[in-house]
């Protein structure tokens, strides 16, 4: 293991799991869940017992601290107080397991706490594929330049000024490309999270990064050849079919992490890694072994 900077508190799992003081019930059976999951992910309830119900009762501790700034902020100010979103960023490789974090987490803050929670993924704010053609990008998808950042920026701002609709752009895996015409509306919600390998990367300016807007952030962690591992058992159970042999379908994927993923999550993911206020790092299987924690 890396040295630990020390701003952050390392807990062991059973350490953190035993922070779960308020010993609270499981909203979910395990057919739910694995609905939850994302594709080669692997989660349990004993996962959810262990590190999920800690992080939430953490979370909503400073949701909570939240709220009521605001609403002293607007008593001082002698302003109506407007209902202003907590924000969750949730970063991490491709292939880490972001998706299920974040899903998993939306439906418990909305069962056990009753909060009103919003998803949004950027990769709605990519460009699109003809875009991404035109600008000579379509082999940099995923990088920072591939991503619409002003757009994104400006949907970030439209929630922390309260705005009472504010809408999103769809990103279709299926068809790898953003879907015209179609939008996520989110209406005055308690809680939005983004998630995304670039939530918290450099700005696209000077001035301001896209963790500005964040209330807290997680980053989800392993070992890069354990990262690269799930990335190719995924690309050979969603795209194996299209080619001759399992043992062509293995190269193309190393091929494509290695020169696009991997040279991503180096160059530009892994190092944003301390700017998180969280880090969830899980091992083999997916095993979340320790959680470093911002003091």
């Amino acid at each position: 293991m890396e040295s630990i900077p020390i701003t952050y508190d390392y807990y062991a799992r059973e350490e953190w799991a035993n922070l779960n003081h308020q010993k609270m019930a499981i909203p979910l059976s395990e057919e739910e869940l694995q609905i939850l999951i994302s594709t080669q992910d692997q989660l349990n309830l004993q996962d959810i017992q262990e590190i999920y119900l800690p992080l939430l009762h953490y979370l909503t501790l400073i949701y909570e601290e939240y709220r009521s700034l605001q609403q002293k902020r607007a008593s001082f100010l002698q302003k109506r107080n407007t209902s202003i979103p907590f924000i969750i960023g949730i970063a991490g490789s491709v292939a880490v397991g972001k998706s299920t974090l974040a899903r998993v987490l939306q439906v418990l803050l909305e069962r056990i706490y009753g909060l009103s929670v919003s998803l949004v993924t950027t990769d709605g704010f990519l460009y699109s594929k003809s875009e991404l053609e035109q600008k000579g990008l379509l082999d940099r998808k995923g990088f920072p330049e591939s991503y619409d950042m002003p757009k994104l920026l400006h949907f970030l701002e439209e929630l922390k000024v309260g705005k009472k609709e504010v809408h999103a752009p769809i990103y279709s895996h299926e068809k790898y490309d953003i879907i015209p015409d179609e939008v996520i509306t989110i209406c005055e919600p308690d809680i939005v999270i983004v998630e995304g390998i670039n939530v918290l990367q450099n700005p696209w300016n000077e001035r301001i990064y896209i963790s500005d807007f964040f209330d807290f952030s997680i980053y989800l962690d392993a070992e890069i050849f354990r990262i690269q591992q799930w990335y190719c058992d995924r690309f050979l159970l969603l795209r194996g079919n299209e080619f001759a042999t399992k043992e062509e379908a293995i190269r193309i994927a190393t091929k494509v992490w290695k020169s696009i993923n991997e040279k991503n999550l180096l160059e530009y993911i892994l190092p944003t890694k301390y700017r998180a206020d969280l880090i969830l790092h899980k091992t083999k299987s997916h095993f979340m072994d320790y959680i470093l924690l911002k003091k």
